[in-house]
C-alpha cells in the first residue's frame, strides 16, 4: 500500500469514485482493464494540456502533476488510435480529455510532431478489500436490454459518415426544433470516448436533459462487446425516464464503418427499438453513400444533414441526388413547421417505422394522410 500523493486532479470519467487505497505493489504484475482507476504523474505536455475535472470544467495540467484517470481504449481517426496495454508498460499516454488512458497506436498526421501526454503510473485505486476500482457502471445500476419493454417516447438514432460529419450539431437542433415544437426531447450519446462537450451543447440547444456513457462509467465504448453495448442503451434509456420524454435522440459516434457503430446498427433487436434515423454527411458523396448504404440495409433515413449543408454548393448536389428531405441547422430547429414533425408523434412512428424506403413524396403523402 501507498499513502495518497498530495491534491491529485480528477478526471471526470472519475466522478463517481469515492475512498481509496493507494496500491503500488501491483503497478508492474498487474494487467489493467478499461475502466481501471490509478493515479498518474505527469512527465511530458503533449496533446493535452488539460484535463476535463470532475464538475465538467477544463483543469490545467503540467509536468510533475497527479491526475486520478482510468484506463480506456480510443478510436478517433482525426486524434489518437490508442488502447489499453495488455501488460505492465513503463509509460502511458492520455487518450483522451475526459480521462482515458493508454497506449497510444497510431495518430493522426497532425498530431505526429506534439504527439501524446505522456504519464507515469503511480499506483491503482482499490477497494476496502484490495481489489482495484473500475468505473463501469460504478453508482449506475446495469439495467438488460430486452425488445419487449414497453415505451411513451420516440426514438431517433443519428449517425453519420465520420468523426466529424456533424451527428452532434444535427442531434443538437433537432432536439431543439422538437423543443420548440412543444416536444420532450432528451439526448443520449452511447458510444464514444469520455468528453462531455456534445452532452452540454445539445442540452444547451433544449434538450430536457441528457447522458452519455460516461454517465454509466465508461471511458470509453471502443471494444466494448454487443450485449455491453446493448445493456449500456437500457441502462441509460432508464437514466433519462425522470425526464419524462417524448423522443429520445440518440448518437452513436464515428461512421458507419467503424466497429461498435457497425455492431448495433447490423443487429436486429438493437435497431428493433429505434424509430427513426437521422444520417449526417461531411461532404456530398458521404451523405449519399450514407443513404445507400443504410437503405441497402433496409434502415433508410428519414432525413440527411450534417456539415455538407453548410456548403451551398454541396447542399444543391445531395438535393439533386435524393429523394430525401435534406435539412440545414435552420430546417431542424423548424421541424415543428414540416410534416416530419409528426414523426415524432409515438402513435405514428410505431405504425411507420418498419417502412425505411418511403421517399421524400410518399412520405409527405403518408404523414399528410394522418392529419
Amino acid at each position: 500500500m501507498a499513502t495518497h500523493p498530495p491534491s491529485p486532479k480528477k478526471a471526470i470519467i472519475c466522478r463517481r469514485v469515492g475512498d481509496y487505497s493507494l496500491r503500488s505493489d501491483i503497478n508492474t504484475l498487474y494487467s489493467p482493464k478499461a475502466g481501471d482507476v490509478a493515479l498518474f504523474r505527469v512527465k511530458e505536455l503533449g496533446k493535452h494540456t488539460t484535463i476535463q475535472g470532475v464538475m465538467g470544467h477544463s483543469r490545467h495540467i503540467f509536468p510533475g502533476d497527479i491526475i486520478e484517470a482510468a484506463f480506456g481504449n480510443r478510436y478517433a481517426t482525426g486524434q489518437f488510435e490508442g488502447y489499453v496495454p495488455e501488460i505492465p508498460v513503463d509509460e502511458y499516454h492520455i487518450l483522451g480529455v475526459g480521462g482515458a488512458v493508454g497506449v497510444v497506436q497510431s495518430m493522426h498526421q497532425n498530431l505526429e510532431d506534439v504527439g501524446p501526454t505522456t504519464l507515469e503510473l503511480i499506483g491503482y485505486a482499490t477497494d476496502a478489500s484490495g481489489v482495484v476500482i473500475n468505473t463501469k457502471f460504478l453508482g449506475a445500476a446495469r439495467q438488460s436490454f430486452s425488445t419487449i419493454e414497453k415505451r411513451t417516447f420516440t426514438t431517433v438514432l443519428s449517425l453519420g459518415s465520420s468523426m466529424d460529419s456533424g451527428k452532434t450539431t444535427t442531434a443538437a437542433f433537432l432536439c431543439r426544433g422538437l423543443r420548440r415544437a412543444g416536444k420532450r426531447p432528451v439526448y443520449m450519446k452511447l458510444t464514444g470516448t469520455v468528453y462531455t462537450k456534445d452532452l452540454r451543447l445539445v442540452c444547451d440547444c433544449g434538450a430536457l436533459g441528457g447522458v452519455d456513457f460516461s454517465s454509466a462509467g465508461f471511458p470509453s465504448t471502443y471494444l466494448c462487446d454487443l450485449a455491453e453495448l446493448k445493456d449500456l442503451y437500457a441502462t441509460l434509456i432508464e437514466r433519462l425516464q425522470e425526464f419524462r420524454p417524448d423522443a429520445v435522440v440518440s448518437e452513436v459516434a464515428d461512421g458507419l464503418l467503424q466497429r461498435e457503430t457497425k455492431l448495433l446498427i447490423e443487429d436486429p433487436e438493437f435497431m428493433s427499438v429505434i424509430d427513426h434515423i437521422i444520417f449526417s454527411g461531411e461532404d456530398s458523396m458521404g451523405a449519399l453513400l450514407g443513404e445507400d448504404v443504410l437503405t441497402r440495409a433496409g434502415k433508410r433515413p428519414f432525413a440527411l444533414s450534417g456539415l455538407f449543408t453548410t456548403a451551398p454548393l454541396l447542399k444543391k448536389e445531395v438535393e439533386a441526388n435524393t429523394t430525401l428531405p435534406v435539412l440545414d441547422l435552420e430546417a431542424l430547429e423548424r421541424i415543428g413547421e414540416h410534416s416530419l414533425i409528426q414523426l415524432f408523434d409515438h402513435g405514428t412512428s410505431t405504425r411507420i417505422r418498419a417502412t425505411r424506403r418511403l421517399d421524400k413524396v410518399e412520405l409527405d403523402r403518408q404523414l399528410s394522410s394522418r392529419t
